[in-house]
């Protein structure tokens, strides 16, 4: 008991670039502004995607599921990164800790499998066309995106228990931003190397498994587009697959840098760099490239607009009208 009462009040020091303070303001110019624009990219996104009636498919309905896990993803880390870098004392607590490891582990393992359902719904949409509504309906896309959540949170659970587990023997400092896996394994005083094996192989699992399949659906969809006789038609398959491409290769290409590279000192710092790249940059590049590749998007946008421009109108004159009637009546 005395043993759990310890570490509950725990704390643990992210130095993050603290040996580089002249790196700090502009680290958190790039944080806020890059946590900023994630917030309103995604959550326009999201709004879009449900509000518009022409976007209610399988499409913007996983899109829409990427946002979700983009928003809560930094949520869970840039917080706090920004209040540790205007702070003296560089701590979280091992509750924040815990907590931190659990959802952003969770949040990225979900996202590893969602892009690649993206790449499938992609897949059957170019090549079975005629099949689509059959293949990807209501019921399926919802088994698909609840059987991605449901995996990353199963492997987050058991990635944690066996991180959490580890005796530090009082080593509190972790060189890095956030508590990820990878950085708390290295304040352990045991040997890590079973630990280590394992994080390897769920990784290979989560990262190279989807990157293959993603890799031979779009060898598939490319044929299938090249037969297509209209320019148009090409323009637009390729300008939607493009953008899906774009989002895989920065996601999966920084992962699979992070958590497949064999460890060396050299590359420690570039590790920490990395990890800023998929948890913050990655996050907020997403709703930019979904948006100003896709006229879908825009022209959704745009629409909500001038629904809301309508409504406050309306709204406008009905208060002007109202009031110009209460002042008759006193007169």
């Amino acid at each position: 008991m005395s043993l759990v009462n310890e570490s509950i009040s725990e704390e643990f020091i992210l130095l993050g670039f603290s040996d580089r303070p002249w790196l700090e303001l502009p680290l958190f110019v790039v944080f806020l502004v890059s946590y900023i624009l994630t917030i309103f990219g995604n959550m326009m996104i999201i709004l879009v995607s449900r509000l518009d009636a022409k976007l209610h498919t399988p499409m913007y309905f996983f899109l829409t599921n990427l946002s979700v896990l983009d928003l809560c993803y930094t949520t869970s880390t840039v917080p706090q990164m920004l209040i540790n870098i205007c702070s003296t004392r560089k701590v979280i607590s091992y509750g924040c800790c815990v907590a931190q490891l659990l959802i952003s582990l969770a949040l990225g393992s979900t996202e590893c499998f969602l892009l690649g359902v993206m790449s499938f719904d992609r897949f059957v949409a170019i090549c079975r066309p005629l099949h689509y509504s059959v293949i990807m309906h209501h019921r399926r896309c919802f088994q698909l995106a609840a059987a991605c959540w449901i995996s990353g949170f199963s492997n987050s659970v058991l990635q944690s228990t066996w991180t959490l587990q580890m005796p530090r023997c009082g080593h509190k400092e972790v060189d890095h931003f956030f508590c990820e896996v990878p950085a708390l394994l290295k304040l352990s005083c045991v040997d890590t190397t079973a630990n280590e094996a394992e994080l390897f192989f769920i990784s290979v699992v989560f990262l190279l498994i989807p990157v293959t399949l993603i890799l031979i659906s779009y060898a598939f969809i490319v044929k299938a587009v090249l037969r297509i006789r209209s320019a148009e038609g090409r323009r637009k398959a390729f300008g939607t697959c493009g953008s899906h491409l774009i989002v895989v290769v920065l996601f999966y290409g920084t992962a699979i840098y992070m958590y497949l590279q064999p460890p060396s000192p050299a590359s420690k710092v570039q590790g920490k760099m990395v990890s800023l790249f998929y948890a913050i940059i990655t996050p907020m590049l997403n709703p930019l490239i979904y948006t100003l590749r896709n006229k879908e998007v825009k022209g959704a946008f745009k629409r909500l607009i001038a629904r809301a421009f309508m409504k406050l109108t309306f709204s406008s004159r009905s208060c002007f009208w109202s009031l110009c009637f209460i002042i008759a009546i006193e007169i």
